[in-house]
């Protein structure tokens, strides 16, 4: 699929920001990292050209791009191998060397920000703003850690093996990066494997910045299936963090009970925002784009609204006018070639065949009696003549998803709402608990004795009272609850205990097979970036 050139011939990619562009300058920053057409793998402290390289293309526009070099099995069991050996040697490092390498880190992250981020527009179609964030909150969710860490690890000592993280693609800095930062402050080697849809060359350049500075990194590439003997299973392995969907969790999920290994789990739910006797409009309206920051490809974002049936008009009256709005299109498509980056609400999802799927969704849903309230039109978005759009969906709002619709129980990851329509509270709280599960939820209710009377029914880590919740940063828990999350929560100091070992007999809070222990955190707390 294509754009025409009508309403986008004024359109042209905005100077200096190719992915050719892009790749020049990982290759002169980091050549150890980078080839002429490939990224390396990083195993045994030495940066290696094996795997197979797979065909990649950006989601943006359909560009030629690097692909993930794909280990085999054999391989990554030698690169775990490896990386127990760096563990037990940096384990011993003492905590002011360590973190004055982490600090280094972040200083060169810092730099070359803008670089980082023009790679996460290209390998996974961020908007530029967005992309910015996502390296922002990378480097200063880990200051505080480095300004915090003594008295985080007063008492507690490193794990007895390094740390295997197996994340998704959306946000390779601020979670992933940002979290493999943290294991190696406390004390651990940590082992990364790039997401198998997008963000090898961003994880390359941020594991080389890392790797120079002496942390004890290992990144390899491949399929979870061929892996997970390596990653998960393999008895040197301390623990296993991951952030996916649920299919593939609950493999995971298995495997560590079975091994009674140290796990950090987070999953997917339908994250639900309820309304429920509300007549602030004006504040839904406002908050309403924001949900849709990166086309709802986050794990916190908000697909399911619960709408008590007689506020529906009233409802429609805020939503419809704020959805409209929306800004989609290629986020490097400016009016002139030294214009800014435009500001997007979103563009592509993470590939063509993720969209047609998502697309497909819909018109089954509707075939089955959803109704369509709203759908974007593409002649509204700002695309370069002739690109390939076939990564891109516009906003759709649909009623009453049928049960037998993956819109109905399953988050859809792109921008797609659902509403439900309720007349009780009871039908509010089932509504709302569909997924068994979810990692954030918001009841907008004009009573606050309603809202302490129904939040804490809701089966969700952290609910919102009329505002957004986000994974948070710097000392904002989070967790999961039910089948959204597995293992040790995490934030702010929890971050640290779960890949740390504490006094003998420890219960961690978390979501583990002999018990479930909630954090002392306030579920209400305003978070206004639902990223």
């Amino acid at each position: 699929m294509t754009a025409g050139a009508e309403g986008a011939a004024a359109l042209t990619l905005k100077s200096g920001t190719s992915w050719a562009d892009a790749w020049r300058r990982c290759r002169t920053i980091a050549p150890e990292a980078f080839r002429d057409d490939r990224v390396l793998n990083l195993w045994n402290a030495g940066w290696r050209a094996d795997g197979r390289v797979l065909p990649a293309t950006s989601p943006v526009d359909g560009t030629p791009i690097t692909g993930p070099p794909r280990l085999d099995g054999a391989t990554a069991h030698r690169a775990v191998r490896a990386s127990l050996d760096q563990h037990r040697a940096w384990r011993h490092v003492p905590l002011p060397e360590r973190r004055a390498r982490v600090a280094a880190t972040l200083d060169a992250l810092a730099q070359h920000r803008e670089l980082l981020a023009l790679l996460l527009v290209w390998e996974i179609g961020k908007p530029w703003r967005l992309a910015q964030a996502d390296v922002d909150r990378a480097v200063d969710g880990v200051r505080w850690y480095v300004d915090g860490i003594d008295d985080m690890l007063d008492g507690r000592a490193p794990l007895d093996g390094p740390v295997s993280n197996i994340a998704s693609w959306n946000y390779p800095m601020s979670v992933l990066v940002h979290a493999v930062l943290v294991q190696a402050l406390a004390g651990n080697a940590v082992i990364a494997k790039t997401p198998t849809d997008g963000g090898v060359a961003c994880l390359t350049l941020a594991c080389a910045l890392a790797a120079r500075e002496g942390i004890p990194v290992t990144l390899v590439s491949g399929s979870g299936g061929e892996l997970s003997q390596a990653l998960v299973r393999a008895p040197e392995i301390g623990c296993v963090s991951f952030v996916g969907g649920r299919d593939t969790g609950a493999a995971v999920a298995t495997a560590v009970a079975d091994l009674g290994k140290r796990h950090i789990l987070e999953q997917e739910g339908l994250n639900t925002w309820g309304i429920w006797n509300f007549t602030d409009w004006d504040a839904l309206t406002a908050v309403i784009p924001k949900l849709f920051d990166y086309g709802k490809q986050r794990c916190t974002a908000y697909p399911r609204f619960v709408v008590q049936r007689q506020s529906f008009d009233a409802f429609l009256a805020a939503y419809l006018p704020a959805v409209r709005t929306l800004r989609v299109g290629h986020p490097l498509a400016v009016e002139e070639p030294g214009a800014r980056c435009p500001e997007l609400d979103f563009g592509p999802l993470i590939n063509a065949a993720k969209a047609k799927e998502l697309r497909d969704q819909v018109a089954e849903a509707v075939d089955r009696g959803a109704v369509p309230l709203h759908r974007g039109s593409a002649a509204d978005a700002r695309f370069l003549p002739g690109q390939d759009t076939s990564a891109y969906v516009q906003p759709v709002t649909l009623l009453n998803p049928p049960r037998s619709s993956p819109l109905h129980h399953a988050e859809p990851f792109g921008p797609v709402d659902t509403i439900v329509l309720v007349d009780t509270e009871a039908e509010l709280l089932a509504a709302m608990n569909a997924s068994n599960g979810a990692l954030v939820a918001t009841l907008s209710t004009d009573d606050r004795a309603t809202y302490d009377r129904l939040a804490p029914q809701i089966r969700a880590f952290k609910v919102g009272h009329g505002v957004p919740r986000s994974r948070g940063d710097r000392d904002e828990l989070f967790g999961g609850h039910g089948a959204s999350w597995r293992g040790a929560f995490v934030g702010g100091e929890l971050l640290v205990r779960a890949v740390t070992r504490g006094p003998a007999g420890e219960r961690l809070p978390g979501n583990f097979p002999d018990h479930h222990l909630m954090p002392q955190e306030p579920r209400t707390l305003p978070i206004t970036d639902p990223g």
